[in-house]
């Protein structure tokens, strides 16, 4: 049984989400307020202490290896797989994980049950839509995420991308939507296609990478970040690309974003953060 997290400080009042008692213990209460216009979003990212979130290092890319494989952390992020209707990523992180299955299980098997149980309390679907963002369409359809059937998918792409898709073999528990007809995507297209083929999505959870957190950030449509700080020390150097929470868009000094500090947790040596931001209207 892993120990449960000390709140330093919390600013959610509102009534917590329908938490079994295990999960209540371990984190204390979760809620989402209401949203009217489209989908509440939010993100969830590990970071080390000099603000590396993904190793340019064959096989090493993901969040297990900044966080040092810390429990709390992927129980954190079951717990709010569980609370989402809907799990995106960004093909990136697709093929830096190219065995993950974006569930609350998979993240941590010790509490599945306690993720089923918030689930059907919160009267969703037994798993999340996971969506697939690749703006050329490269992705590999023999890997778990389209064919184990534990999840439906959702790839969003573009006109060029989907062209490409169709020409594959694709699984039955997968769809795909051109949310543009030009080469890239804007986070609204994504959302709008979103809501398109999942009109009752209320929440939905991005876990990378920092390309489609920073086009959710510059356009405004992300409403919350969970930042794990994990007490490593990852360096950088000009050869090798170790990227931060946000990639490709420049806000400070002409247009910071500040955060709203929601919570702090502590887990030993490990800092949970939460902070909500200023969004921009409905879609």
């Amino acid at each position: 049984m892993i120990p449960a997290l000390e709140i330093l400080y919390d600013s959610e009042l509102s009534p917590s989400l329908p938490l079994p008692s295990e999960l209540a213990r371990l984190y204390g209460g979760l809620n989402f307020p209401p949203h009217a216009g489209r989908p509440y979003v939010i993100s969830n990212f590990v970071s080390s202490l000099d603000g590396v979130v993904s190793l340019d290092a064959p096989g090493k890319a993901i969040g297990d290896v900044i966080s040092g494989s810390n429990e709390q952390d992927s129980m954190i992020m079951g717990l709010l797989r569980a609370a989402a209707d809907v799990v995106m990523v960004g093909a990136g992180s697709l093929r830096a994980s190219p065995q993950h299955v974006w569930t609350p299980a998979h993240i941590y098997p010790p509490y599945a049950d306690a993720y089923k149980v918030l689930r059907d309390r919160m009267g969703k679907q037994p798993s999340p839509l996971n969506v697939i963002v690749t703006a050329r369409g490269n992705v590999d359809l023999s890997l778990p995420v389209f064919q184990s059937g534990k999840v439906p998918v959702l790839i969003v792409t573009t006109a060029e991308g989907e062209r490409r898709i169709r020409k594959m073999d694709i699984p039955k528990s997968v769809q795909i939507i051109a949310g543009s007809d030009a080469g890239s995507l804007t986070a609204r297209r994504i959302l709008n296609a979103i809501v398109s083929i999942s009109p009752s999505c209320e929440t939905i959870l991005i876990e990378g990478g920092p390309h489609l957190v920073g086009d959710f950030f510059a356009e405004r449509c992300l409403d919350e970040l969970f930042l794990t700080l994990s007490p490593q020390v990852a360096g950088r150097e000009s050869s090798i690309e170790r990227l931060g929470i946000v990639a490709e868009k420049i806000f400070a000094p002409e247009h910071p974003l500040w955060g709203r500090l929601i919570s702090v947790r502590r887990g030993e040596s490990h800092l949970f953060l939460r902070y909500g931001f200023e969004t921009a209207g409905t879609l």
